[in-house]
C-alpha cells in the first residue's frame, strides 16, 4: 500500500483516507520534499532512524522486534527514494532531518512513538529528543555518542588500530585499511557505497567467523554522499554534553561490546549524561547487535517500549 500525503511548509495533510501506519510503503510530501518510509509490524509505534548519514535503510531492518511493536522505517532525506534538498549533497542537519521526524510523526496521528536512532541516527534522535519531546514516549539511543569531532575521531582511531592487531594475518585488513583512508575524499554514491562495503566487516564482532551469514547484506548495502556540511558549507560537530543533562524524554542506550565506532566508552558517558536512562551492552555484538543479537536486542527495547507506553 502507498499512502501520498502533501504538505504546506508548516504541516502535513493527508489527502486520502489511507491509513499511514498500514504495514507497506508509503510516502508523504514535506516541505516540498518527498520522505518514504516502511511500516512493518504490529504493537506500539517505533520510528527506527538508520544511520550514514546517507546509507539505504535496509541494513536496519529489525524482524525480531517486528514481533513485538510496528516499527516505522523512515528513508532519510537525501537517500533511498526519498527527496534530496536542493542543496545536496549538504544541508543534512540535525535539525533538519528533525523537522522531517516531527512531520511524519505528526502525520501518523497518534500521540506519541518511541524513537529509535542508530549511529549517526542516533545523534538525530538524542537531538529530537532534546528539541521537540512532545511526541516522543522514549528514545533508545543504539550505538550513538554524546560528541563527534578530534575527540570522538582519536577514540575511533585507537579503536581500528586494535580491530587491526587483531586481525592482522587476515588478507582483507589492507583494503578495509585502505577504505579508512579514503573516507575524507569520499565526493560521489558510487564511491560512498564502495567504502561502506569495504568497511563492513569492521562493524562487527566476527564477522569472517560468519561471514556466510552476512555475505548477502554486504553485497546489497547501498549509500548516498551526504556531507557533514549545513547550507553555508560549515562543519556540522555534534556536542550534546551541556544539554543531555535535562532530557525527559525515558531513555535507553544500547551498544555492542566490539564497536569501534560508538563504543562502551561513549555509551557508558550518554547513560552517565542521562538521569534514569537505563544501558544494555550487547556483549558478543560490534556496531550492528539487531544482526548479532537480534533476540536479546528485540526483548530489551521491547520490554523498554512497553514499560513506558505509547
Amino acid at each position: 500500500m502507498t499512502t501520498t500525503s502533501t504538505s504546506s511548509t508548516n504541516s502535513t495533510t493527508s489527502t486520502n483516507s489511507s491509513d499511514p501506519l498500514a504495514i507497506g510503503t508509503h510516502t508523504v510530501e514535506i516541505d516540498g520534499v518527498v520522505q518514504r518510509y516502511h511500516v512493518h509490524g504490529t504493537g506500539p509505534v517505533c520510528v527506527a532512524h538508520s544511520g550514514g548519514p546517507g546509507i539505504f535503510w535496509e541494513y536496519l531492518r529489525m524482524p525480531a522486534l517486528e514481533r513485538h511493536l510496528t516499527v516505522v522505517y523512515p528513508e532519510p532525506i537525501g537517500s533511498g527514494a526519498s527527496g534530496r534538498l536542493s542543496s545536496h549533497p549538504n544541508g543534512y542537519t540535525r535539525p533538519r532531518y528533525s523537522r522531517f521526524l516531527d512531520a511524519l510523526i505528526e502525520h501518523f496521528g497518534v500521540p506519541q512513538v518511541h524513537l529509535l536512532g542508530h549511529s549517526h541516527g542516533g545523534f538525530v534522535a538524542q537531538y529530537h529528543a532534546l528539541h521537540r519531546p512532545e511526541r516522543i514516549a522514549g528514545v533508545i539511543l543504539y550505538e550513538s555518542s554524546p560528541v563527534t569531532g578530534p575527540e570522538h575521531g582519536a577514540e575511533t582511531m585507537r579503536q581500528v588500530e586494535s580491530f587491526a592487531a587483531l586481525h592482522a594475518d587476515h588478507p582483507e585488513l589492507p583494503e578495509i585499511l585502505a577504505a579508512f583512508q579514503t573516507i575524507p575524499t569520499i565526493s560521489d554514491d558510487a564511491a560512498q557505497t564502495a567504502v561502506a562495503k569495504a568497511l563492513f566487516p569492521a562493524y562487527f564482532a566476527d564477522y569472517w567467523g560468519r561471514e556466510e551469514e552476512y555475505a548477502l547484506l554486504r553485497a546489497s548495502l547501498k549509500a548516498t554522499h551526504i556531507s557533514w556540511l549545513d547550507e553555508d558549507l560549515a562543519p556540522t560537530v555534534v556536542d550534546d554534553r551541556a544539554d543531555l543533562g535535562s532530557l525527559t524524554v525515558p531513555a535507553l542506550v544500547v551498544v555492542g561490546r566490539h564497536d569501534f565506532i560508538c563504543g562502551v566508552r561513549w555509551a557508558e558517558e550518554l547513560h552517565g549524561l542521562i538521569p534514569g536512562s537505563e544501558l544494555l551492552i550487547l556483549e558478543n555484538s560490534g556496531h550492528f547487535g539487531h544482526i548479532e543479537e537480534p533476540e536479546v536486542f528485540a526483548q530489551a527495547v521491547a520490554r523498554f517500549v512497553k514499560a513506558h507506553g505509547n
